[in-house]
């Protein structure tokens, strides 16, 4: 399926939100999910199914001030 992964254009061939982390090497990482702009937290991400066509965006949290 093709999806929109922080803007730029991929293939893949996941399910879920989760199997996408793991595929991108995420799958432990401290991050927050967004799909089609909509947030969806960590403990949701294994039942999120993913659509062709689903805009992803994968966030890692900035420290500073």
């Amino acid at each position: 399926m093709k999806l929109l992964l922080n803007g730029a254009s991929m293939d893949v061939q996941v399910g879920t939100l989760e199997a996408l982390l793991t595929t991108q090497g995420l799958g432990d990482a401290k991050v927050a999910t967004a799909v089609n702009g909509a947030f969806v937290p960590a403990n949701f991400r294994g039942a999120y199914l993913l659509s062709d066509g689903d805009s992803v965006e994968i966030l890692a949290p900035m420290q500073g001030g």
